[in-house]
């Protein structure tokens, strides 16, 4: 019996259909043993072990170091929209087909989005923190209500974040570079979206373009008591350069999702104008359940298609 490898961290948790799928097409799934993010060389000890032809992924690295260990894979599925984590030209060399999800996170990271812009603005995680220590903290919040955001990245994420934010009569002002026209978002240049937001939200897929899109310079552009959300990709902001502008700028606030290396044990821990969560973004039942039963579903196909399943 030929095998599925599932490198994502709690594939079936909540709905078993995803596994159906695969057993019902004659496959034997094996699932993460360690139900966490996998480093290389445990992603190349399950590919030698098992030697899967088809691959449910996680966000692992899947690149030359990884990949030429796993001699019969012929398809790999992303369970999620990003899919900077495979190395494309070592796939295409390896003949290797890749598929991704990317209509599933989008309302779950859009939720946590807006969450995070409420928490950063009345200071929830605050409040509960001091009365858990005997305190009675009442920080003064701001509305969400007729601020100005700046969406950079205004794509399905990022427009369902626009949409979410509509209720809330933001003005919303965007920078996207593969776009010119937006039904809900003024889009302009990046450095105009920076200046003159009150809220800064970023939904780039990660890349050498997007790498540090938000570094010292860049940040330098933002008002003093700016808030910053990455619910997108570890990597789009220089975590040191925000740090330093943390420190510099007491009144601004950022809300943060994911790291360049996760997990995080970096210099914005120690700020209390930080807010700090584990790459929760998709990390809602019925995204997840979505996600798993999308990507089950594009793998068979992609088998298929590699004449795997006949």
């Amino acid at each position: 019996m030929e095998k599925i490898l599932v490198t994502t961290s709690s594939f079936c948790k909540y709905d078993n259909s995803p596994q159906e799928i695969l057993s019902r097409n004659g496959f034997e799934v094996i699932k993460n043993p360690f139900k966490r993010k996998l480093t290389e060389d445990e992603t190349v000890n399950l590919l030698k072990r098992h030697d899967p032809v088809g691959m449910i992924a996680g966000t692992e690295k899947l690149n030359e170091n990884v990949l030429p260990h796993a001699k019969k894979l012929k398809s790999i599925a992303r369970a999620g929209a990003g899919i900077d984590s495979v190395d494309l030209a070592i796939i295409e060399k390896l003949d290797i087909s890749l598929s991704n999800t990317p209509n599933a996170p989008t309302l779950s990271v859009a939720e946590l989005t807006v969450s995070l812009i409420l928490n950063s603005l009345r200071g929830i995680n605050l409040s509960d923190q001091s009365i858990r220590k005997g305190a009675w903290v009442r920080p003064m919040g701001n509305l969400l209500h007729d601020k100005k955001v700046g969406i950079i990245g205004c794509g399905k994420i990022g427009s369902k974040v626009a949409d979410l934010l509509l209720g809330f009569k933001c003005k919303l002002i965007g920078f996207d570079p593969y776009i010119t026209k937006h039904k809900n978002i003024h889009l302009t240049n990046l450095n105009q979206v920076l200046e003159s937001s009150d809220i800064v939200s970023l939904h780039l897929p990660y890349s050498n373009e997007s790498k540090y899109i938000l570094d010292k310079e860049k940040l330098s552009l933002l008002k003093k008591n700016v808030i910053i959300i990455n619910a997108s990709r570890g990597g789009l902001i220089n975590e040191e350069d925000l740090a330093n502008f943390l420190v510099k700028n007491q009144s601004s606030y950022a809300a943060i999702d994911c790291f360049e290396q996760e997990p995080y044990n970096g210099p914005l821990k120690s700020l209390p104008n930080v807010l700090l969560t584990a790459h929760i973004g998709s990390y809602t039942k019925e995204g997840r359940i979505q996600m798993e039963y999308t990507a089950a579903e594009n793998l068979i196909k992609q088998l298929k298609d590699a004449k795997v399943i006949v």
